[in-house]
């Protein structure tokens, strides 16, 4: 099994052998000759609290990855536990209880929210969606646990009051309300977008590249709320990213994919301190770095980039990688620990 052991229970959201293929139609009659295998037994673990780190380069399958977790995408085949209910066999009340507890920060702020509709409709519309379906019991015993500030449901709030808070909190003024997209900025488009997420008291925030499109100045300052968010309302965060010195500042947890699978998993400071993977050795060395003491040589793979649609065998990395060898064009590395809690799909890494 390409994954590490682990506890199923032990964790919020558990991704096992998660593989999403698109099929690939031709000809007159659109009959399918292959398949796109955008996400091919990613299998990863985030337990309550932490922030799990999803990185790579872009058309590798991160955000396919978050898609498919709540069936925005069809899932091929795998396992997608959260809170140890079976996402990808639920049913549709059960996907909807589900979804609720999971909120989405998207990549662009300026196409995330729709230009006709005021501040407090885009962030309110969910509470309208959900008006009039209670809670099931085990969703009240969820809010009762939590940290008290965090459960507004609780405080007997109506919804403009709600909506009110949870402005202040994203460092917005409550008047924002009746106020249109195009009068706002990019960092401030995004901390209404992180509104919206938690408006519903979601447990798990997925954040589908939330700074990428924003100033550095402006990213420290998202960055800076979701880590206070995180700490204030309990939440647990699958960060999606291409950029490894933003992970590095706010991720636990870091798993690097290449071609649809993770071909690195470990503890951020682990894998920053000793990445093993030669395309997490590349990722890391173009890292830009103030001081000089902290500059290492760059590492630059050669070769192409292989197509999606035909993949190399054995090792997708093998094209690229500086220390191929025969083996690695015939099969392809299983995901498997090298040192303590550090995995790693390579032929050349050998245990600590």
């Amino acid at each position: 099994m390409n994954q590490p052991t682990t506890n199923t229970n032990a964790y919020l959201l558990k991704v096992d052998n998660l593989r999403t293929y698109f099929p690939v139609k031709r000809g007159l009659l659109r009959r399918t000759v292959g398949y796109v295998k955008a996400v091919d037994g990613v299998s990863f673990g985030i337990r309550a609290g932490q922030t799990l780190g999803l990185v790579g380069e872009s058309g590798c399958g991160k955000t396919t990855v978050a898609r498919s977790i709540v069936r925005l995408a069809p899932a091929t085949v795998g396992d997608v536990v959260f809170d140890r209910i079976d996402v990808l066999s639920a049913n549709r009340d059960e996907l909807r209880q589900i979804r609720r507890q999971i909120g989405f920060v998207f990549q662009d702020p300026f196409s995330a929210l729709n230009p006709r509709m005021t501040i407090g409709e885009i962030v309110g519309e969910p509470l309208k969606v959900r008006r009039g379906r209670s809670g099931s019991a085990r969703e009240i015993q969820n809010f009762q646990a939590r940290p008290y500030r965090y459960s507004l449901l609780s405080h007997g709030l109506n919804d403009r009051e709600r909506l009110a808070v949870l402005l202040k909190e994203v460092g917005l003024s409550p008047e924002c309300m009746n106020r249109y997209p195009h009068e706002f900025s990019g960092g401030q488009r995004q901390r209404i977008g992180v509104a919206r997420a938690l408006v519903l008291e979601p447990r798990l925030v997925i954040c589908d590249e939330p700074v990428s499109a924003l100033d550095v100045s402006v990213q420290a300052q998202i960055l800076n709320l979701l880590k206070d968010l995180q700490e204030e309302f309990a939440l647990t965060y699958l960060f999606i990213a291409h950029d490894l010195a933003v992970v590095e500042f706010f991720c636990d947890i870091v798993a690097v994919m290449y071609m649809g699978k993770i071909v690195e998993h470990a503890e951020a400071e682990e894998l920053y301190r000793n990445p093993l993977h030669p395309y997490t050795q590349a990722l890391i060395s173009a890292i830009p770095r103030v001081e000089p003491s902290l500059r290492g040589r760059r590492t630059t793979p050669g070769g192409e980039v292989p197509s999606i649609l035909s993949p190399p065998g054995g090792c997708p990395f093998h094209p690229k990688c500086p220390l191929v060898e025969r083996d690695c064009l015939k099969e392809m590395p299983i995901l498997e620990e090298k040192g303590k809690g550090h995995f790693v799909s390579c032929w050349k890494c050998k245990k600590k």
